[in-house]
């Protein structure tokens, strides 16, 4: 019976595994349609389509299915996403911005209210919290690629703000702006970046208390969890036994 149960959960971390995969790809290939439609089909005419389709193959996302989401932009029975940004307050009063492709602004605006009601915050209106926060391109490299003066020296060529250095590599740190001419400049030095982002960087974060850290990670998980939301962004700072505990 041990051995038994012990294969049931085995198929159940898998089952679970596996069910998180799929929302990723599916998350990923609607980024990359939404991308090939806005835009060029070509990623190389096309500087968010060629971002998503880094994204897609970091995350091992298969060649086909990035090809059939590209297709799919052309196609006459492609979806119509539209792009939504979301903004509130966890509780602590913590900044929260979240950034979706939906087919259903009503459905998707209800699920994220709900998200945040349960949570103990509250939605707002769009620019609530947006000031307290810079939009920026970030381009992220293994650390294999070169030395952290090389870098350094490659980034300020190109035109980069900063760099920030880890134990998974670099990430170079450019204005909205500047994304594309860093990206292009730096893939011509190292080769394609392992990702490529515009982001949401806080200008201040603040400390929260476990009791608060917990549920803003409850509603951060519930809102990642959902179809329509691809990427959430937020001013906190927990402590590391709580992010421990909590899986992170």
């Amino acid at each position: 019976m041990a051995g038994h149960s012990q294969f049931k959960n085995i198929m159940h971390r898998k089952g679970k595994q596996d069910a998180v995969r799929s929302k990723l790809f599916s998350k990923l290939a609607r980024e990359i349609t939404v991308a090939a439609k806005a835009g060029m089909p070509d990623p190389a005419m096309n500087p968010r389509l060629r971002a998503a389709i880094v994204d897609a193959r970091a995350e091992n996302m298969p060649k086909d299915n990035i090809e059939r989401a590209i297709k799919k932009a052309s196609g006459g029975d492609a979806e119509t996403y539209d792009e939504v940004r979301y903004e509130g307050y966890a509780p602590g009063g913590i900044a929260v911005i979240i950034e979706a492709l939906t087919d259903n602004r009503n459905r998707t605006a209800g699920e994220v209210r709900s998200y945040f009601t349960k949570a103990g915050g509250a939605l707002a209106e769009t620019g609530a919290v947006a000031f307290m926060f810079d939009r920026i391109g970030t381009i992220a490299y293994p650390a294999k690629i070169g030395t952290e003066d090389d870098v350094m020296e490659a980034a300020i060529e190109a035109g980069a703000d900063d760099v920030t250095t880890s134990e998974d590599g670099y990430e170079i740190v450019t204005t909205l702006e500047g994304l594309r001419d860093v990206q292009k400049a730096l893939e011509a030095k190292f080769g394609e970046a392992r990702k490529t982002a515009l982001i949401w960087r806080p200008q201040n974060t603040i400390a929260v208390d476990d009791e608060a850290g917990e549920k803003i990670l409850r509603l951060i998980g519930s809102l990642e969890d959902n179809d329509d939301v691809q990427n959430v962004f937020a001013n906190f700072e927990i402590s590391d036994a709580l992010m421990a505990k909590m899986g992170g």
